[in-house]
């Protein structure tokens, strides 16, 4: 079970304490129940669980300075106030910008959820409390042009390095890979002789995805001329990326390789440049190219379309485009 995450007599303060407070063992109990149910049930990752600790303890420590003793003392009024204290920082804690208090109201709603299903509440007082609006943020795209600049650059050179970075930026681009989900590959998960490839996502999730042809020649002459030089300075690693120790290539690097090409490629904000940023682009650029929003939904790995739908917002003129041409009442 997590380790206690409350302040209790004599100890400081949680995050977003003013003062130090003392939470109620029952308040402090039943986060400790929801987030060893987050871990073990819902095998959710450690730094999601972790992020969930950070929000309910300053939400706990918020109950419990208000009088709180146990979970069916809350009522809607309290949570309410809590949003307010999140975005103006009332509680002593940091004010948070809008996308970080909806955030920290997910967590206060799932664990009274939570709390109300295990009996330790007679209703759900967050059933009502909504997070301030936040504005839609559009996902950062670049052109096919840039993308093709980016993937250039990377493979420019000579050795196992410049191979290892084509292979790598063409696999997150031709796949829409995570670079989480990019590194954590091992060898067997590739299948270069049906083109496809196994990808582990959020919260232990599975998907095969196809892999294009730029991108299994990429991995091919990687993995045939550049890993075996990689492997033979480690100690062995099923790892399909590798770093210069013939270690598992890390985020941080996998970043700086991407970081570097877009400086290479020379486009314009190379810094703003992110491995996400051919995430978006593989999404943009299929939706653009006419594939269905449920298929990038799958390609992607979005549990809910809605998420997936955002990227149907970047590319108007086609969307526009193809309604002209495919709806019959379109043109008079």
């Amino acid at each position: 079970m997590p380790p206690a995450l409350s302040a209790r007599a004599g100890e400081p303060a949680p995050a977003g304490s003013a003062a130090p407070v003392v939470v109620p063992d029952a308040l402090d109990r039943a986060t400790r129940e929801y987030l060893a149910h987050l871990a073990v049930e819902r095998g959710l990752s450690a730094n999601t669980v972790a992020a969930y600790r950070r929000d309910l303890t300053r939400y706990v420590a918020f109950l419990a300075g208000r009088g709180n003793h146990a979970v069916r003392d809350v009522v809607a009024e309290d949570v309410a106030h809590y949003v307010t204290a999140l975005r103006t920082g009332s509680d002593g804690g940091a004010c948070l910008s809008p996308s970080s208090t909806a955030r920290s109201v997910a967590a206060v709603r799932g664990w009274h959820r939570f709390c109300a299903a295990e009996g330790l509440a007679d209703g759900d007082p967050s059933v009502d409390v909504r997070p301030p609006a936040q504005g839609r943020r559009l996902p950062k795209a670049i052109s096919t042009d840039e993308v093709e600049r980016i993937l250039d650059a990377a493979g420019a050179g000579d050795g196992a390095a410049p191979l290892r970075d084509r292979a790598l930026l063409e696999l997150v681009y031709s796949t829409g890979a995570r670079i989480s989900e990019a590194v954590s590959l091992d060898v067997d998960d590739l299948d270069l002789d049906t083109g496809a490839v196994r990808l582990l996502g959020k919260g232990g999730k599975e998907r095969v995805v196809p892999v294009g042809s730029f991108a299994r020649r990429a991995l091919d002459a990687y993995l045939v001329r550049g890993r075996p030089d990689l492997a033979a300075r480690g100690r062995g690693t099923p790892a399909t990326f590798l770093n210069t120790r013939g270690a598992r290539l890390s985020r941080q690097s996998a970043w700086a390789v991407l970081r570097t090409a877009a400086e290479r490629a020379g486009l314009a904000h190379p810094e703003r440049i992110s491995p996400h940023t051919l995430r978006h682009s593989f999404a943009t650029h299929l939706l653009a190219g006419g594939a269905d929003v449920r298929v990038v939904q799958e390609l992607l790995g979005h549990a809910s379309v809605t998420t997936t739908q955002i990227y149907t917002l970047v590319t108007p003129d086609t969307l526009r485009e193809v309604y002209t041409a495919s709806h019959p009442r379109a043109l008079g």
